[in-house]
């Protein structure tokens, strides 16, 4: 049986929520449905449907006959998820039966960073997600079910963080790539205890990097209302 093609909703929220992931809508920035419905040759029915999924997952905040409004991410959020990644990763990274065999995991998922970095117009959206399919290699070699759920759950945010960090230029792909690679080498070499340091560290880099990226909604005093309609 052939697949169905997907339903304008879906259509429509695959767009926008590619678009909040890869950083190329703007915190703070009003949306209009009436546009993405142009852009994508569909009603504004579906994009309201799919406006209202993102919304009750935390990305949009609705404004009835106005738009959605991209919902910043704050130093709280920031700060909060780097500390539950921080709390598992580490952790995850301890428990790893086979550091060796994670490094050869690792070093493909590297591999594949830095093909991503040398494209002449690198794929940000691609970059979040392998960055974060590495980061959850090592989650998963744990082997605790539970973990890797409750690592899962911040799989949004961790790749909108992410995107935001290298739109804004604050992190160079080349950077992350570099810093994974010596996390796989330490493994390779037995030292665990080396991994964790540098784990450590890594996330704490991206911690900064992620606060010191250009909040777009603190530039322009994050509007409270939208301003202009989607009538």
């Amino acid at each position: 049986m052939s697949d169905r093609p997907p339903t304008a909703m879906r259509r429509a929220y695959d767009h926008v929520k590619r678009r909040l992931l890869e950083g190329a809508y703007a915190e703070g920035q009003l949306l209009s449905e009436g546009a993405i419905a142009s852009e994508l040759g569909i009603s504004r029915t579906p994009v309201r449907e799919a406006c209202l999924q993102l919304e009750a997952e935390g990305l949009l905040r609705l404004y009835p006959k106005r738009g959605a409004l991209v919902v910043p991410i704050g130093p709280r959020e920031i700060r909060e998820l780097f500390d539950a990644r921080e709390l598992i990763e580490r952790h995850a990274l301890a428990q790893a039966p086979d550091p060796a065999a994670l490094a050869d995991d690792l070093d493909a998922l590297v591999a594949r960073q830095r093909e991503i970095a040398s494209a002449p117009t690198p794929d940000r959206l691609a970059f979040a997600e392998a960055d974060r399919e590495l980061h959850r290699t090592w989650v998963e070699a744990a082997g605790n079910a539970i973990l890797l759920s409750v690592y899962d759950g911040l799989r949004d945010r961790q790749q909108r963080v992410a995107a935001v960090m290298i739109a804004d230029g604050v992190t160079p792909m080349t950077a992350l790539a570099d810093e994974h690679a010596a996390i796989a080498r330490a493994l390779r070499d037995g030292d665990v205890a080396l991994a964790d340091r540098l784990l450590a560290d890594h996330l704490a880099l991206a911690r900064d990097r992620a606060g010191a990226a250009p909040r777009a909604g603190a530039a322009v005093g994050l509007r409270t209302a939208p301003v202009a309609s989607d009538d």
